[in-house]
């Protein structure tokens, strides 16, 4: 605290009004800083409004990140499920394939063969007809060769 001189009515005008001079300085300096103080506490108070909705949607678009992420891990488990059946049903193809290839080739064997044992069965018949017809021609010779002797001698006879 600041001391007066004494005078002959009191304290000295010319301190006083000196000293209020500098009191008066200081409050309306503290006035200043203490609006200059609020200005930055407003703007302060600003920035951390535009921070706290920049947190809410940053929060925001990690629940979205999160929830893409679910999704795509279940896109990845789906697209590998897809592949082991797709791998599946191309090694079960490739094995009712062979399947049908195996059969196929039994089946054409049994046609191949049933055929030829008809083509030798018709080949035997074919060679026991014709040795029949050689047989038959022949007998059929012998009868007309005997019926001509006959005739032939009949002709001998003639009366």
């Amino acid at each position: 605290m600041e001391k007066f001189n004494r005078t002959m009515r009191g304290y000295d005008t010319e301190e006083v009004k000196s000293f209020l001079d500098q009191v008066i300085q200081k409050v309306e300096q503290m006035t200043a800083d203490n609006k200059q103080k609020d200005l930055t506490i407003k703007s302060q108070e600003n920035k951390l409004i535009e921070l706290s909705k920049l947190a809410e949607e940053n929060q925001r678009l990690r629940q979205k990140l999160e929830q893409y992420e679910r999704m795509e891990s279940t896109f990845n488990k789906a697209i590998v499920m897809a592949q082991k059946t797709s791998d599946q049903m191309r090694l079960s193809a490739h094995k009712e394939s062979e399947t049908i290839l195996d059969d196929a080739k039994k089946n054409a064997n049994r046609i191949v063969n049933e055929a030829l044992l008809r083509a030798e069965k018709i080949e035997l018949e074919s060679n026991m007809l014709a040795r029949n017809i050689r047989v038959f021609k022949k007998k059929v010779r012998d009868i007309i060769e005997s019926q001509l002797e006959v005739v032939s001698d009949l002709d001998k006879i003639e009366m």
